[in-house]
């Protein structure tokens, strides 16, 4: 059975960090650089992964995504209006 003594001489000897207690938001102050670093490590090995779309490829998803809206824009118009003209006549039937 080992001492905290000797716990803290192996845990210093194998780099386990300072001999004395640091309190838990220090270390996490002191551990930001480092933190910091590895995200953008990471994201920069993602970003290198990124297939990235040619331009006729966005000139065309574009191209789509303004067509599809111009013509959900005008169903929901010609819904909206259909609608609206039903409750008119039922409020003109029930006169309220």
């Amino acid at each position: 059975m080992s001492t905290p003594a000797a716990k803290v001489k192996n845990a210093e000897a194998q780099g386990g960090g300072p001999s004395f207690p640091v309190p838990g938001a220090v270390s996490k102050l002191a551990d930001y650089p480092r933190r910091i670093r590895h995200f953008l490590h990471e994201v920069r090995v993602e970003l290198r992964q990124v297939t990235w779309p040619t331009r006729n490829d966005v000139y065309a998803t574009t191209t789509v995504v303004i067509v599809t809206v111009f013509f959900l824009g005008v169903y929901l118009f010609l819904v909206d209006l259909g609608v609206s003209h039903v409750v008119e006549r039922v409020f003109k039937t029930f006169k309220f």
